[in-house]
């Protein structure tokens, strides 16, 4: 396992990380949790991610049992929150400075930990002015309770005022964003953020690197019975991939299959390590229901070499969906 620096704070994480959403409490109890933590950790990996919206903070929950029992020096590892979803009141959700700062309590004791290592804005909030959230992190940080915060799916000129209205105020602006990454969706990471790392020291801590697994070439003959797909409020998921459009993405991945074979690894092997070939990626974050699955995901490291200049162009001409250079106006 090598390190990454998350942006350009002096805080490095692992290239690969774990995260609970869509496995933990929902395919995922505390025996399998510790079995994939503390694999995960055995391995290298140094950072797990969580959110108070994974299933109605279950997650945490149970992540928090697990860290509880693991009992690792809490030096050792970074662990996360996400602030937004926390319940259906209007004081319980968004990101106003009475939710920003109440989440992050309730996080702190579903994690059974002092405080959060990084803490993310789940998603933009247009009822909320960004100078408030800005100031209820700025808060937490100085209090101690958080280190670094950022944002999830923040566009660009969010992320920008968010990092203008810190820097005019002297206050501790985001220094990480949270999107979808991977060969299928490109154009925040490789594009609109283009400007934000170096202006800001932003880093990236990617989900969904093989696409919800289809680039594990799973669905390549259809959907399986226990697939996360076929789980109950993730039918928007089935929808997409059934989809014309869905087909046509699972024509690249039969293609891309074909590529990994040639040189050797299996399609998800080259997917993840596609993802890390990204300077710009501060850490990939795997999902897992199994030890197995997390065991195989995490061996991709050791074929790094295999991701050459060479094998990217390839890689390129089956996907054909670059964005385009950023322009500056």
């Amino acid at each position: 396992m090598e390190y990454r620096r998350l942006g350009k704070s002096g805080l490095k994480v692992s290239e690969l990380s774990l995260g609970s959403w869509v496995t933990f409490s929902k395919q995922v109890d505390e025996k399998e949790a510790l079995a994939l933590m503390g694999l995960a950790y055995d391995e290298g990996v140094n950072f797990f991610d969580n959110a108070e919206g994974y299933e109605a903070g279950e997650s945490e929950t149970l992540m928090g049992a697990a860290l509880r029992k693991l009992n690792w020096s809490r030096d050792s590892y970074a662990v996360s929150s996400k602030v937004f979803w926390g319940g259906t009141k209007p004081t319980q959700k968004g990101l106003n400075r009475k939710h920003v700062t109440e989440a992050a309590h309730a996080a702190l004791k579903r994690l059974q930990v002092d405080y959060l290592d990084l803490y993310f804005c789940h998603r933009p909030d247009i009822e909320t002015p960004i100078e408030e959230t800005v100031w209820a992190m700025h808060n937490l940080i100085t209090q101690g309770k958080v280190l670094y915060w950022g944002t999830s799916e923040w566009t660009a000129q969010q992320l920008t005022e968010a990092w203008a209205f810190a820097r005019t105020n002297h206050l501790i602006g985001p220094q990480m964003e949270q999107p979808q990454y991977n060969l299928f969706t490109r154009e925040k990471v490789e594009h609109d953020y283009l400007p934000l790392y170096d202006l800001m020291g932003l880093g990236t801590t990617i989900w969904s690197p093989l696409a919800s697994g289809a680039l594990t070439g799973k669905y390549n003959d259809g959907i399986p019975s226990d697939s996360r797909m076929n789980l109950p409020g993730y039918e928007w998921l089935k929808k997409d991939w059934t989809s014309e459009a869905g087909k046509a993405k699972l024509e690249k991945i039969r293609q891309l299959a074909k590529l990994a074979k040639e040189i050797g690894l299996p399609v998800h092997h080259l997917a993840l390590l596609w993802c890390l070939d990204n300077p710009y990626v501060s850490t990939v974050i795997l999902g897992a229901s199994k030890k197995a699955q997390l065991a195989d995901n995490l061996s991709a490291l050791k074929s790094k070499d295999k991701m050459t200049p060479d094998v990217a162009e390839k890689i390129e001409a089956i996907m054909g969906n670059k964005p385009k250079a950023f322009e500056r106006y």
